[in-house]
C-alpha cells in the first residue's frame, strides 16, 4: 500500500508538472500573436515601407555604414515646440504628411525624371528630429504605384530620416470626391461638363471631408519641385497661420489671372507668332480656352479693380504647386465648407464672371478674392515657380511685376516644363 501511495503521489506530482508546462507553453503563444498583432497596429507601414525598409538596410549594411532604416535623428535636437507635440500620435512619434499626386506616371518619361529631381533633393536636404516621422503619400493608378515602389527604393536609400509610404488607390479617392465637388467641376474644369475622372483634381478642396480626422495637417506638393532646404522647414509655416486661416499657398507668378482674349490675339497677329491659317486656327483654339481661365470679362467691367493686378497691392490669384492644408481647420470652419456648397460656388463664379479649368488652383483663387482671411500667403520662395511662357505671349510689359520674387528661394518650381537651375 506505501508503495501504490508513492506512486500515486510521484505520478501526481508529474501531472501537476506537465499541466504547469502547458500552461506555460500556452502563455508564451499568446503573448507572441499578441505582440505582431499590436506591433502591426501602432506601425502602419505599408508593405511597400517594409520593401523599402528592407532594400535600405541591405545598402547599408553592404557599405559598412549607419543603417537608416531606424531614425538617427539630430546630435542634441532642441526640445519640440508644443504645436509639433501636438502631433505625437499614441506611439509616441510625430508624423509630417505629405501627399502628391502620382497618375499616369508609368506613361510619362518627363514625369519620371521630374519624380527623380523632386525626391532626390528632397532626400538630400531632409533631416528631422528623434522621434519624428515623414508620412510620403502618393496617390496613384496600380501601374504608377508598381513603377513608384522601384524608384522609391532608389531615391530614399540615403534618407537620414525616419519615414512611412503609403499609397492611395485613384480610383477608390475618386469615388468619394465626385458627390462633393460635382457641381464645381463646370467652373474650374476644361470641358462643359462635370467629368468623373477630373474630380481627383479638386482633392486639395474636400480632402478633410474624405480622410480620417486623426488627419490633421497635409502638404500638398507639385511633382515638378526642387527642394533647397530641409523640408520640415515648410512645416514650420504651419505655425504661421493667423486665425481664421485654413490653407497656406502662394501667390501666382505669372499673369494668369489678368489675361485678356483681344490683347492676346492682336499681339500675337502682330509679333510674328501666327503665321500660317492653321497656327491661327490653333491660336484662336488655344484663346477660347485661355479666355474662360481668367477674370477678364469682371475686369473689363471693373476697370478700378485689384482682381488680377500684380502684388503687393493687387490679387495675383495662387498657384497651387505648394500647399499646407490645415485639416482640422477645414472642418471647423463653417465659411469654408459654406463655400463647398453649389450655390456659393455658382454665385461666386457669377458675381466674379469665372470660368476655369486648373481645378483646385481656380477655386482657391476664386473665393481668395471674396474672403482672403481664408489663407496664409506663403512667402514667393517656397513655391518659387519658373514658367515664363505669358512673357512671350503678350504679356511682356507687365511680366516682372508678377514674376519678381525678392529673398531666398527654398522650392523651385518647374511649370509648364521649365528647367529647374542646377543645385
Amino acid at each position: 500500500m506505501a508503495f501504490l501511495r508513492l506512486v500515486a503521489r510521484t505520478m501526481g506530482r508529474i501531472s501537476t508538472f506537465r499541466s504547469y508546462q502547458f500552461v506555460l507553453l500556452l502563455a508564451a503563444a499568446l503573448a507572441v500573436v499578441a505582440f505582431y498583432y499590436f506591433a502591426s497596429e501602432k506601425q502602419n507601414f505599408s508593405s511597400t515601407t517594409k520593401r523599402i525598409k528592407q532594400t535600405q538596410a541591405s545598402h547599408n549594411i553592404n557599405r559598412n555604414g549607419p543603417d537608416l532604416s531606424v531614425d538617427i535623428g539630430l546630435p542634441h535636437a532642441e526640445e519640440p515646440r508644443r504645436e509639433e507635440k501636438d502631433l505625437r500620435e499614441s506611439d509616441g512619434k510625430s508624423r509630417y504628411h505629405a501627399l502628391m499626386m502620382f497618375t499616369k506616371v508609368d506613361k510619362s518619361r518627363s514625369l519620371q525624371d521630374k519624380f527623380r529631381v523632386a525626391m532626390l533633393s528632397m532626400v538630400k536636404h531632409g533631416r528631422f528630429l528623434e522621434g519624428e516621422v515623414l508620412v510620403l503619400h502618393f496617390v496613384c493608378d496600380d501601374a504608377s504605384r508598381e513603377l513608384g515602389e522601384k524608384m522609391l527604393q532608389e531615391f530614399l536609400l540615403d534618407a537620414k530620416f525616419k519615414y512611412e509610404v503609403l499609397f492611395h488607390d485613384v480610383s477608390a479617392l475618386t469615388r468619394k470626391l465626385f458627390p462633393i465637388v460635382e457641381a464645381m467641376q463646370k467652373h474650374f474644369s476644361s470641358g462643359s461638363g462635370a467629368y468623373y475622372s477630373d474630380a481627383i483634381f479638386f482633392l486639395s478642396v474636400a480632402m478633410h471631408r474624405i480622410m480620417p480626422d486623426s488627419l490633421t495637417r497635409m502638404v500638398q506638393l507639385d511633382l515638378d519641385l526642387q527642394y533647397r532646404v530641409n523640408i520640415r522647414e515648410l512645416f514650420q509655416e504651419f505655425h504661421q497661420f493667423p486665425p481664421g486661416a485654413v490653407i497656406g499657398i502662394a501667390r501666382e507668378m505669372q499673369p494668369v489671372y489678368r489675361r485678356e482674349r483681344e490683347r492676346h490675339l492682336k499681339e500675337s497677329l502682330q509679333d510674328g507668332t501666327v503665321k500660317t491659317a492653321e497656327e491661327e486656327e490653333e491660336l484662336a483654339a488655344t484663346l477660347r480656352y485661355a479666355a474662360a481661365h481668367t477674370f477678364w470679362q469682371y475686369r473689363k467691367e471693373n476697370p478700378q479693380t485689384k482682381v488680377g493686378e500684380p502684388h503687393p497691392d493687387g490679387l495675383p490669384g495662387f498657384n497651387s504647386g505648394v500647399m499646407l492644408l490645415d485639416l482640422a481647420s477645414m472642418r471647423a470652419s463653417s465659411l469654408y465648407n459654406q463655400l463647398l456648397e453649389p450655390d456659393h460656388v455658382a454665385k461666386l463664379a457669377d458675381q466674379y464672371r469665372f470660368r476655369g479649368h486648373l481645378g483646385d488652383q481656380d477655386f482657391f483663387t476664386m473665393i481668395g478674392m471674396e474672403h482672403p482671411e481664408l489663407f496664409y500667403s506663403l512667402a514667393c520662395g517656397w513655391n518659387r515657380q519658373l514658367c515664363t511662357w505669358w512673357r512671350d505671349h503678350g504679356y511682356g510689359d507687365v511680366f516682372q511685376l508678377y514674376y519678381r520674387c525678392n529673398g531666398p528661394v527654398y522650392i523651385y518650381h518647374g511649370n509648364c516644363n521649365t528647367p529647374i537651375p542646377d543645385d
